[in-house]
């Protein structure tokens, strides 16, 4: 019997993570684990009790959708949340913020500036992304000393077909 290898098993549940989110541009997911433990998933999209981003909830992205706005401009104009700032928003909003300190972070894109501040700040040991970012706090993250790893996206196909073949 086969079984994902822990990255890869973390990784595909931000994956899943990923299909709520609400943003119309880019949907992302994210999960911070201790010990080999899920303990909170975040995905990016606009705060709870506003209007989906798909929408109309954030005019940025309305705006970028329609091709007024080109990618990375106006990111100051976004009511979105990003993925990884959900997840460590869930882990101080149900009470184990605690946890984060040594955890590692999975995000299926390299986390922002923003994200990657976040990230220092509440004591990550390992950040997992699948793909770049093009603001993204790589510089940041290896000045902090928290271990960078970029999984190969190939390494999550063979279980996503496993999961579409399963009964």
């Amino acid at each position: 019997m086969q079984r994902p290898e822990w990255d890869t098993y973390f990784m595909l549940q931000a994956e899943i993570a990923k299909l709520r989110s609400n943003c119309l541009t880019r949907h992302i997911g994210a999960v911070i684990v201790k010990h080999n433990r899920q303990i909170a998933t975040g995905y990016n999209g606009t705060p709870s009790g506003i209007k989906n981003c798909f929408e109309g909830g954030c005019p940025r992205c309305l705006a970028r959708d329609r091709g007024e706005i080109m990618p990375g401009e106006s990111l100051d104009r976004c009511l979105c949340t990003h993925a990884e700032a959900n997840a460590i928003m869930q882990c101080a909003l149900f009470g184990n913020a605690g946890s984060t300190r040594d955890a590692t972070l999975y995000s299926t894109f390299a986390p922002c500036i923003e994200c990657s501040k976040m990230s220092i700040s509440v004591g990550f040991r390992r950040i997992v992304v699948l793909a770049d970012y093009p603001e993204d706090g790589t510089q940041l993250i290896n000045a902090a000393n928290i271990e960078l790893v970029k999984l190969d996206p190939r390494l999550l196909r063979p279980w996503t077909n496993l999961i579409i073949q399963s009964p």
